[in-house]
Order: structure tokens, then C-alpha cells, then sequence
């Protein structure tokens, strides 16, 4: 059953100017593993578009009580398929809200990024 959904959409320029201005503002809302890509900083469009996973999932669970962005990450598979890995107190708040499968689909083109998350409990 469907318990949420949450769609962002973010300006890649703005973002990279947001960046620019405060570099600390890059190891507040990533991991360390979300920064890089095959050992290099990762492109602006690709973190624009993982910081609106973050935002999709926060509006997919209705509120950010509890959530913290490095508890929020965003994975890719082999087949650069993304999805989010939810860590401690996140993992604990999908838990409570009866959280059992996050959906993810990320796109970024002519300067937007956009995400949407999909969220899915056990219910009847």
C-alpha cells in the first residue's frame, strides 16, 4: 500500500551557486560516499539531483522530525540504479510509520534536477 509520495525539483545553476558560496554546505547534506563518483567530486547536476531525493523523501513522509541528511543517502547499483539507503534514526522513523519499500527515479536535464520517492508499508 502506497503511504506517501513526495516529488522535488531543484535549479541546478542555483544550487551550484549555493555550493560555491558555503563549500560546508556539501558535507552537511552528503555523505562522504555521496560526494564522490569513481573516486572523483561528483558533479554538481548528480548532487542537485540526490539533494532532491532527500527533499522528495522528507515530503513523501509528510515531516523531517527525526530525519538528518547524512541519514539519508542515496545509493546507485552496478547498473547506476538509484535508490535510498536510509541509516539510524531515519531507518527508525520509516519503521514507525510502518515503512517497508522506498521507490526512487532521479532525472536532471536543461538545468533541472528532479526526484520522486514512492513509499510503501504493509497494510491492507
Amino acid at each position: 500500500m502506497i503511504i506517501g509520495i513526495g516529488v522535488d525539483v531543484v535549479d541546478t545553476e542555483r544550487f551550484r551557486g549555493v555550493l560555491e558560496r558555503t563549500p560546508a554546505l556539501r558535507t552537511r547534506l552528503f555523505t562522504p560516499a555521496e560526494q564522490l563518483r569513481d573516486g572523483a567530486p561528483r558533479p554538481v547536476t548528480s548532487l542537485a539531483a540526490r539533494f532532491a531525493a532527500k527533499e522528495a523523501l522528507i515530503k513523501a513522509f509528510g515531516s523531517s522530525a527525526g530525519l538528518s541528511w547524512q541519514e539519508l543517502e542515496v545509493v546507485a547499483d552496478d547498473q547506476r540504479n538509484p535508490s535510498l539507503t536510509l541509516h539510524e534514526g531515519a531507518r527508525r522513523v520509516a519503521a514507525d510509520r510502518g515503512v517497508t519499500n522506498v521507490h526512487l527515479s532521479l532525472s536532471h536535464d536543461g538545468g533541472i534536477a528532479t526526484a520522486f520517492v514512492v513509499i510503501e508499508g504493509g497494510g491492507a
